[in-house]
């Protein structure tokens, strides 16, 4: 029937105070749920997330690389994130949730509909969103470390990306009137998740169609984008 159906039957049977989501392609570390649920002693915390990392890391070039990319939204985009008490989307690998909240939001994550269907995708960043909602924190622990399959494949890669952009764009309009409760950099981070990208999709086409209308190559297109690329990755790798 679904994870999200599978997580609703497990959370109601349930009777701890904390519940630890971890995906079926995920290995934890031992220590992961102390260290998740220390941070869940403030009543104030309702979600916190661990790092992700890639247990297929040397497979290929791909896997390798997404590993990087994991290592950014990690230790880049969640912590500052939580530096202001709002991960965005505690990443369905290794999430733990306040169990009482989660009941308390079970309808909502139900019923939850896209294009007038029932939600099949997006679980772990529509129940952050909610959290927050709710009036909770969530908090990222960066010690807390969970390894995770990812996709080796570019075809597989570009399936789950596309995934993985639905629920950002559907969600972020979902979180929009919680911004202005919240510090004004997440306001700052979620117009640059969402613009950001949007605008790196306008260029692309446009440099596409300088090439195919004029036949000149779109340097400066390719300079920027290249550029921006170049920073960005050197700044984790150093790290």
């Amino acid at each position: 029937v679904g994870k999200r159906k599978a997580q609703i039957a497990a959370i109601t049977q349930s009777s701890g105070d904390l519940i630890l989501n971890v995906d079926s392609d995920t290995t934890i570390a031992p220590d992961v749920v102390s260290k998740l649920a220390h941070k869940m002693r403030d009543p104030a915390v309702g979600a916190a997330m661990g790092q992700m990392k890639a247990s297929n890391q040397a497979d290929t070039w791909l896997t390798r690389l997404i590993d990087m990319e994991y290592w950014i939204a990690c230790n880049e985009e969640r912590a500052a994130q939580a530096r202001f008490g709002a991960v965005m989307c505690c990443c369905g690998p290794c999430a733990m949730y306040r169990r009482s909240a989660m009941l308390s939001l079970l309808d909502q994550y139900e019923t939850q509909l896209y294009r007038g269907k029932p939600s099949d995708f997006g679980e772990d960043r529509h129940l952050t969103i909610l959290m927050l909602s709710a009036g909770f924190r969530t908090e990222y622990v960066p010690s807390a470390i969970a390894a995770t399959v990812v996709p080796n494949t570019m075809g597989v890669y570009l399936r789950q990306q596309l995934r993985w952009a639905r629920s950002t764009f559907r969600d972020t309009l979902l979180a929009l009137p919680l911004l202005p409760g919240l510090d004004r950099y997440l306001t700052l981070d979620a117009i640059g998740q969402n613009v950001g990208l949007l605008l790196l999709a306008l260029s692309v086409l446009t440099g596409i169609g300088q090439f195919a209308l004029t036949a000149t190559v779109p340097w400066w297109t390719i300079l920027v984008i290249g550029s921006m690329t170049l920073v960005r990755c050197s700044v984790a790798a150093y790290r």
